[in-house]
């Protein structure tokens, strides 16, 4: 079981040892000392030469520093030792070596519409053979940020790191990797609202969508492109002063995923309640998605991301994960129309609510079960 990181305002509150000193002090509130130290924790038992790259790459002066470059020393030691046929030993300054991390294995997921329906029952995901570290929040639903008045409530997320895609189901979903995201950034608690988005059309910054599809002022707004979401995204960085963006795909499954790699966050199995669908239990109405809010936060309190209404994310649609980035950006091409679209709708069944589905859409194309929620850097 993963561990989990408490909230910001409660781990704020809590005394920690700080290396190097003789006693314990308070751990400031949204520091880079606490971002170091949840980065830090979140790969300290990696087996992933790449996580303590990514760590001495963000802290260069950090207190952990000699300690992740002894163990990448060890690491790639060890790898250079199996690749040709001998045991490596861990460098003399290395006393102890620190265990691995359990394997995680990652949810499956089937491919969502207008994809063909496929079988609710598709075996669990398989992982890769390292461990992978899953994020933490630093505000699990408790801490929220609001930059303006009509801004979306976020939530701060920590650096850290996951297993994404899974090789079980769908090809698009294969190679399940590793995933290091190693900078802070904050993602919207709900999907963007029918009201929020008519504060923009009110500005004269976005354009005015279908009425029949956006009747519900808490609910989704829905039947908008990924081009329409990019005039919104401008005018909330306009009215905000802060760079919003749609999130990267990788930031997105590490917030829907809430710290698991099971097929929900919740578990292997579909609970009633949990999830906005056809088939996931009440409220549901064939017509429309519910309010935002509905149902149960994931452990990281964001609501939605498993059913509501699909999202856009920023990346280009790639068939598959083969050469993936492996630290969380956005994965872009030149001249990109097709953009990734995650956790699927209201109309799909239990099967296409998995942490771990995903599938494409024209980014110029409105469709009436496509929305998108916010994200932003935290630097």
């Amino acid at each position: 079981m993963w561990r989990k990181l408490l909230p910001v305002c409660l781990f704020a509150s809590l005394l920690v040892a700080w290396p190097g000193s003789p006693h314990a002090g308070v751990l400031p509130k949204d520091s880079s000392e606490q971002y170091e130290i949840t980065f830090w924790d979140s790969i300290k038992n990696s087996t992933y030469p790449g996580d303590y790259e990514a760590y001495l790459k963000a802290y260069p002066n950090g207190r952990f520093v000699p300690l992740a470059q002894a163990r990448l020393e060890r690491l790639r030691a060890a790898a250079s030792a199996a690749s040709t046929g001998q045991a490596a030993h861990p460098p003399a300054a290395q006393t102890q070596a620190a265990p691995p991390a359990p394997a995680p294995t990652p949810a499956p997921a089937p491919a969502p519409v207008p994809a063909p329906a496929k079988n609710a029952q598709a075996p669990y995901g398989t992982a890769p053979t390292a461990a992978a570290t899953p994020a933490k929040p630093a505000a699990a639903g408790v801490q929220e940020i609001k930059d303006c008045p009509a801004c979306p409530a976020l939530i701060a997320l920590n650096p850290g790191a996951f297993t994404m895609g899974n090789n079980t189901d769908d090809p698009s979903e294969k190679p399940a990797h590793h995933v290091t995201i190693g900078h802070p950034f904050a993602l919207a608690k709900y999907a963007v609202t029918v009201t929020q988005w008519r504060a923009c059309v009110s500005a004269g910054a976005c354009p005015q969508l279908s009425n029949e599809n956006n009747s519900g002022p808490n609910t989704p707004v829905r039947d908008v492109s990924w081009d329409d979401a990019q005039q919104y995204l401008k005018w909330l960085t306009k009215i905000s002063g802060k760079s919003y963006r749609l999130p990267t795909e990788a930031e997105w499954e590490y917030a829907a995923r809430g710290g698991t790699a099971t097929r929900y966050w919740w578990g292997d199995t579909m609970k009633k309640g949990n999830a906005n669908c056809k088939d996931c239990g009440d409220p549901w109405h064939p017509d429309a998605p519910a309010d935002v809010g509905t149902f149960a936060a994931n452990p990281y309190g964001f609501y939605d991301m498993n059913g509501g209404v699909w999202e856009w994310v920023s990346d280009c649609w790639h068939s598959s994960f083969k050469n993936a980035p492996a630290d969380g950006r956005s994965w872009d091409e030149p001249m990109c129309e097709a953009r990734v679209i995650r956790g699927g709708s209201w109309k799909d069944d239990a099967s296409y609510m998995l942490s771990s589905t995903r599938f494409k859409y024209d980014g110029s194309v409105r469709y009436s079960e496509n929305g998108f929620r916010v994200a932003r850097d935290m630097k």
